[in-house]
Protein backbone atom coordinates (compact mmCIF):
# COMPACT_ATOMS: atom_id res chain seq x y z
CA UNK A 1 0.00 0.00 0.00
CA UNK A 2 2.03 3.40 -0.83
CA UNK A 3 1.90 5.89 1.57
CA UNK A 4 -0.42 7.92 -0.63
CA UNK A 5 -3.17 5.49 0.48
CA UNK A 6 -2.34 5.48 3.66
CA UNK A 7 -2.70 8.60 4.14
CA UNK A 8 -6.42 8.84 2.04
CA UNK A 9 -7.09 5.77 4.83
CA UNK A 10 -6.20 7.64 7.48
CA UNK A 11 -8.01 10.64 6.84
CA UNK A 12 -10.96 8.66 6.20
CA UNK A 13 -11.18 7.12 9.49
CA UNK A 14 -10.55 10.40 11.43
CA UNK A 15 -13.35 11.61 9.30
CA UNK A 16 -15.39 8.78 10.51
CA UNK A 17 -14.32 9.30 14.14
CA UNK A 18 -15.15 13.05 14.10
CA UNK A 19 -18.36 12.51 12.72
CA UNK A 20 -19.21 9.37 14.96
CA UNK A 21 -18.04 12.00 17.83
CA UNK A 22 -20.35 14.81 17.07
CA UNK A 23 -23.03 13.21 17.10
CA UNK A 24 -22.19 11.43 20.24
CA UNK A 25 -21.33 14.90 21.84
CA UNK A 26 -24.52 16.70 22.29
CA UNK A 27 -25.96 13.41 24.19
CA UNK A 28 -22.74 12.89 26.54
CA UNK A 29 -22.80 16.59 27.68
CA UNK A 30 -26.47 17.09 28.15
CA UNK A 31 -27.74 17.94 31.79
CA UNK A 32 -30.77 16.39 33.08
CA UNK A 33 -33.24 18.21 34.37
CA UNK A 34 -32.37 18.12 38.13
CA UNK A 35 -28.84 19.12 37.08
CA UNK A 36 -30.66 21.94 35.01
CA UNK A 37 -32.87 22.63 38.07
CA UNK A 38 -29.70 22.63 40.76
CA UNK A 39 -27.85 25.16 38.49
CA UNK A 40 -30.46 27.46 38.47
CA UNK A 41 -32.76 26.96 35.35
CA UNK A 42 -36.48 27.03 35.62
CA UNK A 43 -38.31 23.71 36.23
CA UNK A 44 -41.96 24.32 34.40
CA UNK A 45 -44.85 23.00 37.07
CA UNK A 46 -48.09 21.73 36.05
CA UNK A 47 -51.45 22.56 37.72
CA UNK A 48 -55.23 22.61 36.73
CA UNK A 49 -56.16 25.96 38.63
CA UNK A 50 -58.62 24.16 41.28
CA UNK A 51 -59.00 24.62 44.94
CA UNK A 52 -57.72 23.16 47.27
CA UNK A 53 -54.99 21.22 44.76
CA UNK A 54 -52.70 24.25 42.61
CA UNK A 55 -54.71 27.54 41.41
CA UNK A 56 -54.05 31.09 40.65
CA UNK A 57 -54.74 33.45 43.90
CA UNK A 58 -56.33 36.65 43.22
CA UNK A 59 -53.46 38.46 44.14
CA UNK A 60 -51.80 36.60 40.78
CA UNK A 61 -49.56 33.94 42.90
CA UNK A 62 -50.14 30.35 42.86
CA UNK A 63 -51.38 28.58 45.64
CA UNK A 64 -52.85 25.53 46.46
CA UNK A 65 -51.79 22.03 48.36
CA UNK A 66 -49.41 20.79 45.86
CA UNK A 67 -47.67 24.08 45.01
CA UNK A 68 -46.89 24.65 48.46
CA UNK A 69 -45.54 20.83 48.44
CA UNK A 70 -43.05 21.26 45.61
CA UNK A 71 -41.59 24.87 46.72
CA UNK A 72 -41.28 23.89 50.75
CA UNK A 73 -39.46 20.43 49.32
CA UNK A 74 -37.33 21.40 46.59
CA UNK A 75 -36.38 25.03 47.82
CA UNK A 76 -34.29 24.02 50.70
CA UNK A 77 -32.71 21.10 48.25
CA UNK A 78 -31.38 23.60 45.79
CA UNK A 79 -34.06 24.30 43.33
CA UNK A 80 -34.96 27.94 43.78
CA UNK A 81 -36.59 28.81 39.88
CA UNK A 82 -40.14 27.01 40.36
CA UNK A 83 -42.91 28.42 37.57
CA UNK A 84 -46.64 27.42 37.54
CA UNK A 85 -48.49 27.21 34.38
CA UNK A 86 -52.41 26.07 33.98
CA UNK A 87 -53.35 23.10 32.09
CA UNK A 88 -56.63 21.93 31.60
CA UNK A 89 -56.62 18.48 34.09
CA UNK A 90 -57.11 16.30 31.13
CA UNK A 91 -54.02 17.37 29.18
CA UNK A 92 -51.59 18.06 32.27
CA UNK A 93 -50.00 14.08 31.70
CA UNK A 94 -49.80 14.80 27.69
CA UNK A 95 -47.83 17.99 28.25
CA UNK A 96 -45.75 16.59 30.36
CA UNK A 97 -44.43 13.65 28.29
CA UNK A 98 -44.39 16.18 25.67
CA UNK A 99 -42.36 18.52 28.00
CA UNK A 100 -44.16 21.53 27.59
CA UNK A 101 -44.39 21.36 31.54
CA UNK A 102 -41.30 19.60 33.70
CA UNK A 103 -43.62 17.32 36.27
CA UNK A 104 -47.52 17.73 37.45
CA UNK A 105 -48.56 19.37 41.06
CA UNK A 106 -52.15 19.19 41.19
CA UNK A 107 -53.59 17.11 43.23
CA UNK A 108 -53.15 13.60 40.79
CA UNK A 109 -53.62 10.42 42.00
CA UNK A 110 -51.63 7.35 41.57
CA UNK A 111 -53.03 4.38 39.74
CA UNK A 112 -51.35 2.29 37.58
CA UNK A 113 -52.55 3.20 34.31
CA UNK A 114 -51.34 6.69 34.83
CA UNK A 115 -47.75 4.89 35.97
CA UNK A 116 -47.44 3.36 32.49
CA UNK A 117 -46.80 7.09 31.52
CA UNK A 118 -45.56 8.55 34.06
CA UNK A 119 -43.55 8.00 37.37
CA UNK A 120 -44.58 9.46 40.65
CA UNK A 121 -42.99 10.68 43.45
CA UNK A 122 -44.20 9.11 47.11
CA UNK A 123 -47.61 9.94 47.73
CA UNK A 124 -48.47 12.48 50.16
CA UNK A 125 -51.99 12.43 50.46
CA UNK A 126 -54.63 9.93 51.28
CA UNK A 127 -57.55 11.27 49.66
CA UNK A 128 -60.81 9.48 51.05
CA UNK A 129 -64.73 10.77 50.71
CA UNK A 130 -65.03 14.33 52.28
CA UNK A 131 -69.01 14.72 54.21
CA UNK A 132 -70.28 17.71 54.29
CA UNK A 133 -72.77 19.09 57.01
CA UNK A 134 -74.72 21.75 59.09
CA UNK A 135 -72.68 23.81 61.10
CA UNK A 136 -71.73 22.03 64.53
CA UNK A 137 -72.42 18.13 63.06
CA UNK A 138 -75.97 18.17 65.00
CA UNK A 139 -76.99 14.85 64.05
CA UNK A 140 -73.14 13.71 65.55
CA UNK A 141 -72.41 12.06 61.60
CA UNK A 142 -68.56 10.86 61.63
CA UNK A 143 -69.50 7.50 59.29
CA UNK A 144 -71.59 6.48 56.39
CA UNK A 145 -72.37 3.59 59.22
CA UNK A 146 -73.70 6.51 61.23
CA UNK A 147 -76.07 7.46 58.22
CA UNK A 148 -76.99 3.82 57.75
CA UNK A 149 -78.13 3.52 60.98
CA UNK A 150 -79.83 6.50 61.25
CA UNK A 151 -82.86 6.50 58.80
CA UNK A 152 -84.14 10.23 59.33
CA UNK A 153 -80.43 11.25 57.96
CA UNK A 154 -81.24 12.96 54.72
CA UNK A 155 -77.98 11.61 52.80
CA UNK A 156 -76.60 13.20 48.71
CA UNK A 157 -74.10 13.35 46.72
CA UNK A 158 -73.70 13.57 43.06
CA UNK A 159 -75.15 11.98 40.25
CA UNK A 160 -72.99 9.01 38.97
CA UNK A 161 -70.16 10.03 41.58
CA UNK A 162 -67.61 7.54 43.09
CA UNK A 163 -68.54 9.14 46.68
CA UNK A 164 -71.74 8.14 46.12
CA UNK A 165 -71.28 4.77 44.79
CA UNK A 166 -69.08 4.53 48.23
CA UNK A 167 -71.72 5.31 50.70
CA UNK A 168 -74.13 3.22 48.79
CA UNK A 169 -71.85 0.37 48.77
CA UNK A 170 -71.02 0.79 52.71
CA UNK A 171 -75.18 -0.15 53.48
CA UNK A 172 -76.82 3.32 52.63
CA UNK A 173 -79.71 2.33 50.76
CA UNK A 174 -80.02 4.03 47.14
CA UNK A 175 -83.33 5.03 47.90
CA UNK A 176 -82.30 7.00 50.72
CA UNK A 177 -79.65 9.29 48.72
CA UNK A 178 -80.68 12.05 46.46
CA UNK A 179 -78.78 12.84 43.82
CA UNK A 180 -77.56 16.04 42.07
CA UNK A 181 -76.32 16.81 39.00
CA UNK A 182 -73.69 18.90 40.34
CA UNK A 183 -71.78 20.51 43.40
CA UNK A 184 -73.32 23.44 43.54
CA UNK A 185 -76.92 21.96 43.88
CA UNK A 186 -75.81 20.09 46.65
CA UNK A 187 -74.47 22.69 48.46
CA UNK A 188 -77.18 24.71 47.86
CA UNK A 189 -80.03 21.92 49.27
CA UNK A 190 -77.75 21.72 52.32
CA UNK A 191 -77.47 25.47 53.24
CA UNK A 192 -81.27 25.49 52.88
CA UNK A 193 -81.77 22.92 55.10
CA UNK A 194 -82.91 20.39 52.68
CA UNK A 195 -80.51 17.15 52.99
CA UNK A 196 -78.74 17.02 56.06
CA UNK A 197 -75.27 15.25 54.75
CA UNK A 198 -73.68 15.34 51.01
CA UNK A 199 -70.76 13.27 50.57
CA UNK A 200 -67.96 14.45 48.15
CA UNK A 201 -64.08 13.81 47.87
CA UNK A 202 -62.42 15.51 50.36
CA UNK A 203 -60.53 17.58 47.70
CA UNK A 204 -64.16 18.99 46.52
CA UNK A 205 -65.01 19.39 50.36
CA UNK A 206 -62.29 21.50 50.76
CA UNK A 207 -62.46 23.50 47.97
CA UNK A 208 -66.64 24.29 48.74
CA UNK A 209 -65.83 25.36 52.31
CA UNK A 210 -62.95 27.96 50.89
CA UNK A 211 -65.63 29.73 48.72
CA UNK A 212 -66.24 33.03 50.91
CA UNK A 213 -70.09 32.84 50.13
CA UNK A 214 -70.87 29.08 51.77
CA UNK A 215 -72.00 29.62 54.94
CA UNK A 216 -73.40 27.72 58.23
CA UNK A 217 -71.72 24.13 56.79
CA UNK A 218 -68.63 22.03 57.46
CA UNK A 219 -66.45 19.04 57.22
CA UNK A 220 -67.99 15.83 59.48
CA UNK A 221 -64.50 15.14 61.03
CA UNK A 222 -63.00 12.82 61.71
CA UNK A 223 -65.21 10.81 58.83
CA UNK A 224 -65.16 7.04 58.07
CA UNK A 225 -66.04 6.26 54.57
CA UNK A 226 -66.05 3.03 53.17
CA UNK A 227 -64.14 0.53 54.28
CA UNK A 228 -63.76 -3.28 52.48
CA UNK A 229 -61.48 -5.87 53.94
CA UNK A 230 -60.68 -3.54 56.99
CA UNK A 231 -58.95 -0.97 54.51
CA UNK A 232 -60.53 2.88 53.89
CA UNK A 233 -60.94 3.23 50.25
CA UNK A 234 -58.72 6.19 49.54
CA UNK A 235 -56.88 7.38 46.35
CA UNK A 236 -52.98 8.59 47.13
CA UNK A 237 -51.92 11.74 45.34
CA UNK A 238 -48.67 12.47 44.35
CA UNK A 239 -46.26 14.69 42.04
CA UNK A 240 -46.09 13.58 38.79
CA UNK A 241 -42.56 13.43 36.55
CA UNK A 242 -41.33 11.91 33.17
CA UNK A 243 -39.73 8.23 33.65
CA UNK A 244 -36.37 9.90 32.27
CA UNK A 245 -36.04 11.81 35.09
CA UNK A 246 -36.06 9.78 37.83
CA UNK A 247 -33.03 11.73 39.69
CA UNK A 248 -35.22 14.76 40.14
CA UNK A 249 -38.04 12.45 41.46
CA UNK A 250 -35.57 10.89 43.87
CA UNK A 251 -34.89 14.30 44.99
CA UNK A 252 -38.08 15.75 45.55
CA UNK A 253 -38.68 11.85 47.60
CA UNK A 254 -35.42 12.49 49.63
CA UNK A 255 -36.69 16.06 50.66
CA UNK A 256 -40.53 14.63 51.34
CA UNK A 257 -39.11 11.96 53.84
CA UNK A 258 -37.09 14.84 55.38
CA UNK A 259 -39.86 17.16 55.62
CA UNK A 260 -42.13 14.54 57.28
CA UNK A 261 -39.66 13.35 59.74
CA UNK A 262 -39.35 17.16 60.71
CA UNK A 263 -42.80 17.43 61.38
CA UNK A 264 -43.27 19.81 58.56
CA UNK A 265 -45.57 18.29 56.24
CA UNK A 266 -49.21 18.41 58.56
CA UNK A 267 -48.67 22.26 58.51
CA UNK A 268 -48.42 22.27 54.69
CA UNK A 269 -51.47 20.18 54.50
CA UNK A 270 -53.67 22.12 57.16
CA UNK A 271 -52.98 25.32 55.39
CA UNK A 272 -55.20 24.01 52.31
CA UNK A 273 -57.43 22.33 54.89
CA UNK A 274 -56.38 19.19 54.82
CA UNK A 275 -56.56 17.32 58.53
CA UNK A 276 -53.61 14.94 59.87
CA UNK A 277 -55.49 12.05 59.53
CA UNK A 278 -55.03 12.35 55.08
CA UNK A 279 -51.60 12.24 55.60
CA UNK A 280 -50.55 8.95 53.59
CA UNK A 281 -48.90 6.47 55.51
CA UNK A 282 -45.21 5.50 55.60
CA UNK A 283 -46.09 2.21 54.30
CA UNK A 284 -47.92 3.14 51.44
CA UNK A 285 -45.21 3.38 48.49
CA UNK A 286 -45.69 4.78 44.86
CA UNK A 287 -44.19 1.32 43.83
CA UNK A 288 -47.02 -0.50 45.57
CA UNK A 289 -49.56 1.45 44.08
CA UNK A 290 -48.00 1.49 40.70
CA UNK A 291 -47.89 -2.42 40.50
CA UNK A 292 -45.69 -3.90 37.71
CA UNK A 293 -46.01 -0.59 36.15
CA UNK A 294 -43.88 1.05 38.44
CA UNK A 295 -40.26 2.49 37.71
Amino acid sequence: MSSVQISRRFLGIAAAVAVAASLIAPEASAQSLKEKALSGDAIIIGIHNQVPWGFKAPDGGVAGVHPDMIRAVLEPLGVKKIEFVVVDFGALIPSLISKRIDAVASGLAITPQRCEQVIFSEPDLAIGDGVLVKKGNPLNIHSYDDIAKKAAVRMAGGRGSSNTENAIKAGIPKDRVQQFQDVQAGVAALMAGRIDAITFSAGTAIGVLQDPNIQGIERATPFTGLVIDGKPIVNYAAIAFRPEDAALRDLYNEGLRKMKAEGKLKAILAKSGFSETEIAPDNVKAKDLCGVNYR
